[in-house]
Order: structure tokens, then C-alpha cells, then sequence
């Protein structure tokens, strides 16, 4: 791994306005940091494209759309699950790591993906789901089918239950996705066996980490892929896997996300969980990424892995980031920031100083396929977890006028950033949240297993419009759509945008254009004084980004107008908007 040099992680510091520096040009980085200032595009496979009419994405859509994703202007692609699977949570229940499920395609699909992919200089990273399997895996059907204590049920976590009978689960603790963790078994004679665990659905039983089978197992996965040519994996729930011993009872506390980590309580506050989950953010996965970054190495082309991990505060993100461990993990501190400067600020300086401690990029998303579209978010007025979603019985809907031009604002300060930035599809065509879905249309176990008491994550998962006439609005050659498409991705699809001034598209082309030719991947953030609170005022390289969180106009400073997120009226910038100037 090349050790990064100082200014690509130097710390955030105030500078006057006055003072001038410049970004390293494109010629430092060496092809093998690749991944220090990439712009990972996220495709949710079932909604992305769909090519054979069915009403589901598939591979072969994926591939006849990416010359537009080259077109955007995106530097790699991430493929949420296409892996063979039941469907119970949309492909994060794998039946098989190695092959592809027919509703997707097959191996040879994948291989036509990824070597058009990199024919246009696009990489392409899997997703991979380790934490648990489908129940419909072979290696569980064969847990099933083994005795108590066989090596079988070894690789996955059987307990007894308490009880005199053992009729109650071994711990109290509950599923991510709502209800308990723990499913019990019916012997072949019709008795009451073991209890096994579920940190999400009934159908994805976890798997036994401390098993050195599981280990094993899953290096194997690793190097199918990689052999396939593979760019990398995002790993799933990269903060799970290992259990703290014996399995302590743990009551989360009531204001903290479904998936761990931290919420927002006030303006600028994030409060830690008072403990760590018992089943979140173990030390002993530190082992497992340790062993998983030295098969990558063994590959050309700096693979990467990537760690979706929802733990606090970011201090504690950036372990997984070690040089010896992953080369980026998710920052859900940054995403799930209000819209305030004063909250900007100071999760950007954190992630800065978290991340550059440890020799890593900082990486910035807004959206992906588990929490409501930030075109929607960023507008709602009352608290909203993650997972949790929204629909028309949610407290605090957000104005779409407001929702959207704050997502524009909020996406051109974040691909102003150093280091990497992840975008959800459809993002750049400002989707909203889509929540009037009927109840019969939605698909997630959240809503199932709480009743419909929460919506889930279908909101955000609406296949994408392409074309404002087309039959599912360009979907697929059909009307099919897994999930319905509103009548509103006619006027937000792709062509009706392709070349219209002022569209979120050409926004994001250009932001993305303007971010490769000055170099903001590789710079660092010099804060400016000159404003107030509401204002965001920064210099990376040879670029002034200022950001208006607030309601009242400011005077921009001198420079010429690289990009605003809305229309300006001469030199004032409104509130909810935000301008690149020229240094």
C-alpha cells in the first residue's frame, strides 16, 4: 500500500480568505489510489435497467445503460446483490455466493458487465453479504439436517433456549429488521429443537464467525470474484459478524438507528450508545478484514474493500480503515447530518482528522438503498431512523420544492470534498422518496415483520425512469415494474434532463467534471471566515465552495462562477444553495 503524503490527509484548518493554495494535480496520484478520490456510482440491481421486459433489473440492462454512467462522469460502479437468492430481502439472503440469480442473468452476463465496464474505464465492485446466508443456502439446509452439536450447525449460531422446556429464546435480543432475533426449530419427530439467530430476517440466519470453516468459506468467495476480474467488494453489516461472548442480553436504547451507531438528538449533537451492542462493532472483525486484505494484495490493480459500518463516533470508523485493513468505509456520521452549517462543519472536520489518522480518505455519501432519498430527507420536520422510511401516515412529510433544491446543495458541497464520494442511483436525476407506494406493492421484511407500524426502504428502491414516453418510463421495453413508478418520473427522466441547462443532471455532470479538472479529490479544505453560522466557506485548491444552509441571501465573494445549485440573480446566493468560484 503507498503511504499517502501529508497534504492529501492534512487536518482542516482556518485559513484567511486571502490565502491561496493549490491541489495536487491529477499527476500525483499513482493508478494504485485509485480509490483515494473515486466517485463510486451504487446500482441496485432490480431497478436500475431491465432488458428482458420482465419488470425486474438485470445485468444486461446494466450494461446497455453504463455509456451513460461514463457519460455522468463516475469512476467505478458498486453492484448491490445479484447473487442467486429467494428474494426475501432483495438479495441480501444469498443461496449462493458464486453464481448469479437467473432474474439477474448468469456468470456470463456479469463477465459481459464488467468487461464493458472496464472498457470504459468504469470498476466495477460486488457486494458482498457475509454476515449471514438465505436459510435456503446449502450449507444451512445441511445445518438442518445435522444433529445438535454437529459441525454443520457449528457454522451457524444454534442455541439452546431458556425455559424449562427451553421455550424462550436464548437472549432478548431483536431483529434489525423488527421482532425477535431468534427463530426456533421443529425436530423431524415434531419436538420443539433449537433456537438459531437472525440479526435481520427469519430467512438470513447468521453466521458463526469464530468457525474457522466460515473463514475459509468465505477467502474462497473472495477469490471467485477477484479471479473474475473484480474491482473490489462492499462488504454488508461490516461491523457484525463476531458476537460478544455468550451472547449477554442487550436492550438498545430508544433513540438509536436500527443498524447501530449513533442518531442525531439536537443541532450539531451525536449522541454514542451508551454500550456497544453485543452483536455490533466486536473487535474480533478486526481479525477477519486483516486476513481478508491480504488475499486482495495478492491481486494486480489495488482491489478494494469497503465497509458498510454504522458504528460512532468516527473515530471509531477510521479503525476500519488501518492500513492493514479496508480501504474505505462508509460515513453515515456525514450522511446523517442535518442541513446546518454549523453541523457541516463540524462533521467535515471530524471525518477529516478520523480518517486522515489512520492514512485513509474520508468518503461522503448522501443517499443509497437503506435510507430515504436525501432529495426527500433533507426536507423532512420530524425525526426519521434509518430503515425506518416514510409513507403517508409519517409525521413531518417533506415540501418537494424545498427537499429537492436542498439535495442539490447539499450534493454540490459533498463532491466539492476530498476524497471519495459515493452517489445512489437516480440521485442525479433528483428522485424523491416515493411515498405513496400502495401496501400490496411493498416488498420489505420491515414492513412485514412491524405490521406496516414502518415503511421500510422500497421508497427509495422505485426502478429509475429513462425516458419520459417509454412504457415504464424506459425501465424495460414493457410497462413491467416490480414496484410502481409515479407519475412524476416522466418529468424527472433521463432524456427529458439530457442537455437542459439548469437540470440536477447536467448539475451533477458538471460538478463531477469541474471536481476531475481542479482536482478536489486530492486537496484538503481550508476554512474561510467572512460569514455566519448558516454559511459553509471553504477552499480546496484553487476552488471557493460556498454554501448557504440558511433562509437570508449572501453576497458571494470576488471569482468567477464555476457552478451554482440554482439560478443566481446577479452575485447573491439564497438560502439552500451552493457556488464554486474560481480562487
Amino acid at each position: 500500500m503507498n503511504t499517502p503524503s501529508a497534504r492529501e490527509h492534512t487536518a482542516v484548518r482556518e485559513v484567511e480568505p486571502s490565502m491561496t493554495g493549490e491541489a495536487p494535480t491529477e499527476h500525483d496520484r499513482t493508478p494504485a489510489e485509485w480509490w483515494r478520490t473515486a466517485v463510486i456510482y451504487q446500482i441496485y440491481p432490480r431497478s436500475f435497467a431491465d432488458a428482458n421486459g420482465d419488470g425486474m433489473g438485470d445485468l444486461a440492462g446494466i450494461t446497455g445503460r453504463l455509456p451513460a454512467l461514463h457519460d455522468l462522469g463516475i469512476d467505478a460502479i458498486w453492484l448491490s446483490p445479484f447473487y442467486t437468492s429467494p428474494q426475501h430481502d432483495a438479495g441480501y439472503d444469498v443461496a449462493d455466493y458464486c453464481d448469479v440469480d437467473p432474474i439477474f442473468g448468469t456468470l456470463a452476463d456479469f463477465d459481459t458487465l464488467q468487461h464493458t465496464a472496464h472498457e470504459l474505464g468504469i470498476r466495477v465492485i460486488v457486494d458482498l453479504v457475509p454476515n449471514h446466508s438465505s436459510s435456503a443456502h446449502p450449507w444451512f439446509q445441511a445445518a438442518l439436517a445435522a444433529p445438535e452439536g454437529s459441525a454443520e450447525r457449528a457454522h451457524y449460531i444454534f442455541r439452546e433456549g431458556k425455559g424449562q422446556h427451553g421455550e424462550f429464546p436464548p437472549n432478548n435480543w431483536e431483529s434489525v429488521f423488527g421482532g425477535n432475533a431468534w427463530t426456533r426449530l421443529t425436530n423431524p419427530d415434531g419436538t420443539p429443537g433449537q433456537w438459531y439467530l437472525h440479526l435481520f430476517d427469519t430467512t438470513q440466519p447468521d453466521f458463526d464467525w469464530d468457525n474457522p470453516w466460515v473463514r475459509a468459506q468465505f477467502r474462497g468467495v473472495l477469490r471467485f470474484w477477484l479471479d473474475r476480474g473484480a474491482d473490489g467488494f462492499r462488504v454488508d453489516v461490516a461491523h457484525g459478524m463476531i458476537k460478544a461472548a455468550g451472547l449477554p442480553d442487550y436492550t438498545p436504547p430508544v433513540e438509536g438507528g436500527s443498524m447501530g451507531g449513533a442518531t442525531v438528538t439536537e443541532p450539531g449533537i451525536i449522541a454514542e450508545w451508551a454500550e456497544t451492542a453485543p452483536y455490533w462493532a466486536q473487535g474480533g472483525v478486526h481479525e477477519i478484514y486483516r486476513d481478508w486484505r491480504l488475499v486482495l494484495d495478492e491481486y494486480p490493480g489495488e482491489r478494494i474493500l469497503a465497509a458498510e459500518a454504522w458504528v460512532d463516533p468516527l473515530s471509531h470508523v477510521a479503525e476500519w480503515v488501518r492500513p492493514d485493513e479496508m480501504h474505505q468505509a462508509f460515513n453515515f456520521a456525514y450522511l446523517e447530518t442535518p442541513w446546518g452549517g454549523p453541523t457541516l462543519r463540524r462533521v467535515i472536520d471530524d471525518s477529516l482528522t478520523a480518517f486522515s489518522a489512520v492514512g485513509a480518505p474520508s468518503t461522503w455519501v448522501l443517499s443509497n438503498h437503506d435510507v430515504v432519498r436525501h432529495a426527500s430527507r433533507l426536507a423532512l420536520t420530524a425525526e426519521n431512523l434509518q430503515g425506518h422510511g416514510i409513507g403517508p401516515k409519517t409525521a413531518g412529510l417533506p415540501d418537494t420544492v424545498v427537499g429537492l433544491q436542498r439535495a442539490r446543495a447539499a450534493t454540490a458541497l459533498m463532491l466539492a470534498l476530498p476524497g471519495s464520494s459515493y452517489l445512489y442511483q437516480g440521485e442525479e436525476l433528483g428522485l424523491p422518496e416515493v411515498i405513496d407506494l400502495p401496501d400490496a406493492s411493498r416488498e420489505d421484511p420491515t414492513w412485514f415483520r412491524t405490521n406496516g407500524e414502518r415503511y421500510g426502504r422500497d421508497g427509495c428502491r422505485v426502478p429509475l425512469p429513462w425516458e419520459s414516453a417509454a412504457p415504464s418510463y424506459g425501465f424495460g421495453p414493457t410497462s413491467a415494474s416490480w414496484l410502481p413508478q409515479p407519475a412524476e418520473w416522466g418529468t424527472l427522466a433521463r432524456d427529458a434532463q439530457e442537455g437542459v441547462p439548469g437540470s440536477t443532471l447536467e448539475l451533477y455532470k458538471l460538478a463531477l467534471r469541474l471536481r476531475r479538472e481542479h482536482a478536489l479529490g486530492l486537496g484538503a479544505v481550508d476554512w474561510l471566515a467572512g460569514f455566519g453560522d448558516p454559511i459553509v466557506h471553504f477552499r480546496n485548491g484553487g476552488v471557493v465552495v460556498v454554501a448557504n444552509t440558511g433562509t437570508e441571501p449572501i453576497e458571494l465573494p470576488a471569482g468567477e462562477l464555476l457552478l451554482t445549485s440554482e439560478p443566481l440573480a446577479g452575485r447573491t446566493l439564497p438560502g439552500d444553495t451552493t457556488a464554486w468560484l474560481r480562487a
